[in-house]
């Protein structure tokens, strides 16, 4: 009887985690090949820019220093060949990408199941709390293993040695469960979705924050073994690996995974260990509409956006006079011409540059606005809405306008945060150049965001992965398409080839006002076809 009880559970246990990688299959596809495609362009890139040991040592003598150049990719080591350039590049990269990758499967896997009554349900049958969380965390394991899959099959088709890949692709991996453990803990800390997510995401932007602080200020390097995003630079594939600092990244996701087991043995479910705001004093200023009940429950997230941009661009901003004097090889000019910014040499040129990255980051706001759209639907809160007199047109028209509004603040605010920290670093760029830089910012982002609400108002269940994918393709082939020697017509056609590195380069006029005619269009279809659809719980 005993082991009849036992084999049910265990095929229980494996029916659960089949579940879940069905239900993580969109995001763990879509983060795959970002891994293989990013491991295979970057080492092909290299060898095509730098062929020449003097290409290769200009390039060196250029970056190898840079503080603003590491606060991206971080410490560099054995620059001259192509397997230690690829280190550095890739591995600082997409280590930054398994940290949010670990965060959101984890959430996903948990909270949101929670959230959504599918964990009260399972746990009605003959599952055991502890073989729940088992089967929600070997999924996340086994996406950890595809990504680590994809990442070597990148490194291998681009000819780099097997031993040495595997093991780059061991250390990026590595950070997965360890943000993974941070998701899975704060989803026992958080009473909702959204609550773990804000507080995973503070816990990973303090982890990114002292990686940068650890390769940017002198004495402070130290700091790399406070962060597991400092652990997987540690680990110097390529040049004189240390394997036993994976030990650290091991240790810190056994223990976060322990706690957080530990707790989701003993809560009750639908609760967190902090407590809901159900027993708050009454707060009616955000009431009085539609518009400013959004504007409410999405305020958290907007400040959180406002201040991270803004500080993030500060450092940014702070760090731009030291490229001033950087000796650019010819090959990197070639290289950094591809993408308008030949003159990243000079503060303006780098401010250009790194406010790209901005363009991305306020994209995915713009969807991450849209998605909020579809959360509340799926919920069915939106029902109860539009009961009452609210035109369900006047409704999504708000949501849009907030999106919009939000876009436009944290673009400014970066540019008046890029400003104060140029000043503070002294570079002498103008405080209108840069906020023309934070504008340069919405045009693309609010394209996107009309193509998310469009995506949301025809295909709501698909509309969050439709919108991410857009963004993260579209973003992708502005870094890769000329590297891969694809045509120039084609590398046109993603919206991040027609912004300008702006205050390095005037803004493009007429490029800014098509994509804003276009996310202008997107945006009334989206009204017109919401409109005339049903509304779709989950």
């Amino acid at each position: 009887m005993a082991a009849t009880s036992s084999g049910a559970r265990a095929l229980a246990r494996r029916a659960l985690t089949r579940r879940a990688l069905l239900d993580a299959r969109v995001r763990t596809g879509s983060f795959a090949a970002l891994f293989a495609l990013y491991a295979y362009a970057q080492p092909i890139a290299y060898r095509g820019a730098y062929p020449t040991r003097a290409d290769r040592l200009g390039f060196a003598r250029s970056f190898a220093g840079n503080k603003a150049v590491r606060l991206f990719y971080g410490e560099p080591h054995s620059l001259l060949s192509v397997s230690g350039y690829t280190a550095w590049r890739v591995g600082g990269t997409l280590a930054i990408f398994a940290a949010a990758f670990g965060l959101l499967a984890a959430v996903r896997a948990l909270r949101a199941e929670e959230d959504a009554g599918r964990a009260e349900l399972v746990l009605a049958g003959a599952v055991a709390r502890r073989s729940y969380f088992g089967a929600a965390l070997a999924a996340v394991a086994a996406c950890t293993l595809l990504l680590w899959a994809s990442e070597l099959a990148g490194f291998l088709a681009a000819g780099l040695a097997p031993a040495g890949s595997a093991y780059l692709a061991l250390a990026t991996a590595s950070v997965v469960p360890v943000c993974a453990g941070v998701g899975a803990l704060a989803s026992q800390l958080a009473p909702t979705r959204r609550g773990a997510l804000e507080l995973g995401g503070a816990v990973l932007a303090l982890a990114f924050l002292a990686r940068v602080v650890a390769d940017t200020v002198g004495g402070l390097g130290w700091l790399r073994w406070a962060t597991p995003l400092g652990w997987a630079e540690l680990t110097r594939p390529f040049a004189h690996p240390r394997p036993l600092v994976l030990l650290a990244p091991a240790l810190a996701s056994a223990l976060l995974l322990a706690a957080a087991a530990r707790i989701a043995a003993a809560r009750d479910l639908g609760t967190g260990l902090l407590a809901a705001r159900d027993s708050a004093p009454p707060r009616l200023r955000l009431l009085s509409s539609p518009l400013a009940q959004t504007l409410r429950s999405e305020r958290t997230g907007l400040l959180v956006w406002l201040g991270g941009g803004g500080a993030f661009a500060f450092v940014l901003g702070l760090l731009a006079d030291s490229v001033s004097s950087a000796d650019v090889s010819k090959s990197l000019q070639r290289e950094l011409a591809r993408f308008g910014g030949s003159s990243i040499a000079t503060p303006a040129g780098y401010l250009g540059f790194t406010f790209l990255f901005f363009v991305l980051a306020v994209s995915l706001f713009a969807c991450a606005q849209v998605g909020a759209a579809r959360h509340e639907e799926a919920e069915e809160r939106l029902e109860t809405l539009l009961a009452l007199p609210v035109s369900r047109r006047r409704w999504l028209a708000g949501r849009l306008a907030l999106a919009a509004g939000a876009a436009v603040a944290i673009s400014l605010t970066a540019g008046l945060a890029a400003w104060a920290g140029a000043e503070s670093g002294g570079a002498a760029i103008s405080l209108g150049k840069l906020v023309e830089a934070g504008a340069n910012c919405l045009p693309a982002a609010l394209l996107f965001g009309g193509l998310a609400a469009l995506a949301y108002a025809t295909l709501p269940r698909a509309a969050a992965a439709i919108a991410y994918g857009l963004v993260a393709v579209a973003f992708l082939w502005d870094l890769l398409g000329d590297l891969l020697g694809a045509p120039g017509a084609l590398v046109k056609l993603t919206p991040f080839a027609h912004v300008a590195p702006v205050p390095a380069q005037p803004l493009r006029a007429g490029d800014a006002a098509a994509m804003l005619a276009l996310a202008l269009a997107a945006a009334l279809l989206a009204l017109w076809a919401f409109g005339r659809r049903d509304l779709i719980a989950r």
